[in-house]
This record gives C-alpha cells, sequence and structure tokens, in this order.
C-alpha cells in the first residue's frame, strides 16, 4: 500500500503546495467574511462553505471555485499520503499515532469540501447553514449512544483547539517550513503571523467543540454551530465585536501563514 500511496518527493511537494494555496484563499475568505459580522454588515456565512459562494459570485467565479476544489482534492491526497510515509518519532509511538489519525481526519475533512466546492461550482449547491445541526440530529436521534458521540466529537474539537493553542505557544508549527530557505526577518514575521493565526484557530475550535458538547448535554441539536454559528455567538456577545474582529485578523492572518508555508513547505518528514 505504501508504495502505491507514496510519490515522488518533486510531485508531492507540487500537490501538498496546490492543497495549501486552496487552504490559504479559504481563511483569508473567511476572516474578511468574519471582519463583516463584526461590523454588521453583510449576511454570508463566514464559513469555508460561505467562502466558496463568494468566490462563486465574483468574475470567472466558476472557474475560480473548481480550481479551488482541485487543490482541495491535492490537499487531502497530500495527507493521505502522509499517513502512510510520515516517519514520525521514533521514540514516541502515542504521538506517532495522533499525528497519523489527524492526516487521516484532515484528508476526509478536506474530500468534502472540495465535493463542496465543485458542487458550488457545478450549481448543484454548496450546503446549507443548518447541515450541522441536521448532522447532529441524525446522530443524536439514530445511531446507539448518539448523544455520547456527539460529545465525543465534540471534546475531539475541543482538543483540536488546544492543539492549535499549543502550536501557538510553542512555535512547533515553524517545523513545518524549510527555515533554512528563510531570512531572519522572514522568520520572525512568519511565526509572528503564524502565532496570530493558530490562536484565532484554537479559539474557534475550542468554541465550536463546546456548542457540539451542550448539544448533547441538552439533547438540542440546534445548540450545535460549526465555524460561522461560533462566529455569530462571539459577535452577539458585549465584548464580541471586538474579539470577533481580533479572530477574524487571525483567520484572515492564517490564510496569509498558509500562503507563505506554499512557499516553504516542507515536506522531507
Amino acid at each position: 500500500m505504501t508504495a502505491i500511496i507514496d510519490l515522488p518527493s518533486t510531485t508531492r511537494r507540487r500537490v501538498a503546495q496546490a492543497g495549501l494555496t486552496a487552504r490559504g484563499v479559504l481563511y483569508c475568505l473567511v476572516g474578511l467574511l468574519a471582519l463583516r459580522i463584526a461590523f454588521g454588515g453583510g449576511s454570508g456565512q463566514a464559513s469555508q462553505s460561505g467562502a466558496l459562494q463568494t468566490l462563486a459570485q465574483q468574475p470567472f467565479g466558476t472557474v475560480l471555485v473548481a480550481l479551488v476544489g482541485v487543490g482541495l482534492l491535492g490537499y487531502a491526497l497530500w495527507r493521505f499520503t502522509q499517513f502512510f510515509t510520515e516517519k514520525g518519532s521514533e521514540d514516541n509511538d502515542t504521538k506517532n499515532a495522533v499525528m497519523r489519525t489527524s492526516y487521516i481526519m484532515r484528508g476526509i475533512i478536506y474530500t468534502g469540501l472540495a465535493f463542496v466546492a465543485f458542487s458550488t461550482a457545478f450549481g448543484s449547491g454548496g450546503g446549507g447553514g443548518n447541515s450541522q445541526q441536521t448532522l447532529t440530529a441524525m446522530i443524536m436521534k439514530d445511531v446507539p449512544g448518539g448523544v455520547f458521540l456527539v460529545g465525543l466529537v465534540g471534546l475531539i474539537i475541543i482538543g483540536v483547539g488546544c492543539y492549535q493553542g499549543y502550536q501557538a505557544f510553542s512555535d512547533d508549527f515553524m517545523e513545518e517550513l524549510r527555515q533554512h530557505e528563510m531570512d531572519q526577518r522572514m522568520r520572525t514575521w512568519v511565526r509572528r503571523i503564524g502565532v496570530a493565526g493558530h490562536s484565532a484557530r484554537a479559539v474557534v475550535f475550542t468554541l465550536i467543540g463546546i456548542f457540539v458538547i451542550r448539544a448533547a448535554v441538552q439533547f438540542d441539536p440546534q445548540e450545535a454551530k460549526g465555524l460561522d454559528g461560533a462566529l455569530q455567538e462571539l459577535s452577539q456577545r458585549s465584548y464580541g465585536p471586538w474579539l470577533l474582529t481580533l479572530v477574524a485578523i487571525g483567520l484572515f492572518l492564517f490564510g496569509i501563514y498558509t500562503l507563505v508555508r506554499t512557499r516553504y513547505v516542507d515536506v522531507s518528514k
């Protein structure tokens, strides 16, 4: 299986760059949409699907969204490839298992986003705003132990948020880059942008996880919220517009970091 999935280093790098470009564009758009929410303007969803719908409304939007879909498929392929080829740490089997699981999960998630992109580009819809609640309701009502499963998913999402916070605090994300190709000034700015971006993702993922757990505890699927719902919730608090503005800027900067990572991505590990 490894021999089939593994790609030459040059090909793997190009696939990763295409995927990171698509991901970076989406996060920049999500950040801009979140800023519109913070300042009370616009009604678009501040989510990946909302970003795709916004992109589709631009000149040559169908082509642009289709290209993003191809890039997202590339990102998914790169993550699936990492599951089989990543060397990992020789003395930390637990960390290796967690990382390999994350590769599979990200591959699945971005395959789904690619499908949403193609659906948006070719006119078959981009996913409704209530998809999070619908899926949660289906799991809670139709799957044995569904409430427990939904709560577990919420805990996992919070765990992802905590990991994003750890990356921001430790600068661990810099290990993903070919730092030897950067000068000191570039490393400093990339680190600052990365810290802001990962911090914003930590806030967002933690909020989404809390909402999912609340849905399980209250047995109310309407409490489950995706990215857009979490940002909308922030905007409704007394301190919300200010915090949402910071988070929106952070998400935009995460998009910039991802685009910079396209240039310096390290696929040799």
